[in-house]
């Protein structure tokens, strides 16, 4: 397969149109419509069912299509990689879930890009699975984890933040009178969760001779889609304090509190482009210049 050809297909998928896909890609419909043909044959499948007017993906497309996204995106950032300027360039793609953590890498972020200003970043959200899988194909250069995470294969900085767990509640729940919930409180209740093994092994720690009371109402890695199931009365949603609020909801943390840590991870044995060396380089001279308080703004220009 060419890189060309899978663009084209790309294009095909996005528009759903032969003609239209044709016409942004400067290229003429009888010529396009060859190309697919012949990729479809070499794949030994078919991508597309065809209509008058449109087209759509088979499963097989669908799972071409990420798989195009994936090595197109990689070929370009490895392009972008070998351009060498005087000045420090390049696209760093970082995988982070909705953590307190990431405050303090936007911060980190930011006074690299003063120093930088030709570094761009690509950042994807995800949970810490879905990260780490993305670092190890290559379509993420590093990752912000929540812990516990197996980070065996990876090099890491800890970050000096601690995420701390909770539950929202609607409004109107009789837990929404308590400051802070216990297991006891949540024993029986239905939750909603994340689907990772390792965090739900971590809560059921500390749920402890509760945890044979759990009941699991759902779990998800979208904490705005789970919000709203909690909003709609589906389960109290167990999860970390973020700085954002949801309406109708009530953020108690758990009691005893439960914390965990973060950390920016990539693979080891790697050679890294400048602009990623640099960055490392940068973060680990800031996080040992600033305070206990990871909070405050960060002047490392």
């Amino acid at each position: 397969m060419e890189l060309r050809v899978l663009r084209y297909f790309l294009a095909v998928a996005r528009e759903e149109n032969i003609t239209k896909a044709a016409a942004l890609l400067h290229l003429t419909q009888p010529t396009l419509s060859r190309q697919l043909m012949q990729l479809e044959e070499e794949l030994g499948v078919q991508l597309f069912r065809r209509s008058r007017y449109h087209i759509v993906l088979t499963d097989e497309g669908m799972l071409l299509r990420r798989r195009a996204q994936e090595l197109v995106e990689l070929a370009e950032k490895t392009a972008q990689e070998f351009r060498r300027t005087p000045e420090l360039r390049g696209i760093l793609s970082i995988g982070s879930g909705d953590l307190e953590g990431m405050s303090l890498l936007a911060q980190l972020l930011s006074s690299f890009q003063k120093l930088h200003p030709q570094v761009t970043y690509q950042i994807d959200s995800g949970n810490a699975d879905n990260t780490k899988a993305r670092i190890e194909d290559g379509t993420l250069d590093m990752g912000l984890l929540l812990e516990p995470v197996d980070i065996s294969k990876y090099d890491f900085i800890r970050l000096p933040v601690k995420e701390r767990w909770g539950v929202h509640v609607p409004e109107h729940s009789p837990l929404a009178q308590k400051q802070a919930v216990t297991a006891e409180d949540l024993a029986g209740i239905p939750l909603i969760c994340t689907r990772r093994g390792l965090v739900q092994k971590e809560l059921e720690r500390w749920f402890g001779p509760y945890a044979r009371q759990l009941r699991v109402a759902a779990t998800g890695n979208l904490p705005y889609n789970m919000a709203q199931l909690a909003r709609a009365g589906v389960g109290a949603f167990l999860t970390i304090k973020l700085h954002c609020s949801y309406e109708g909801l009530r953020f108690l943390p758990l009691s005893p509190p439960l914390e965990a840590g973060t950390v920016l991870a990539w693979k080891k044995t790697e050679t890294f482009p400048p602009a990623m060396v640099s960055l490392l380089d940068h973060i680990k001279k800031c996080l040992q210049s600033i305070s206990d308080d990871p909070k405050q703004v960060l002047d490392m220009d």
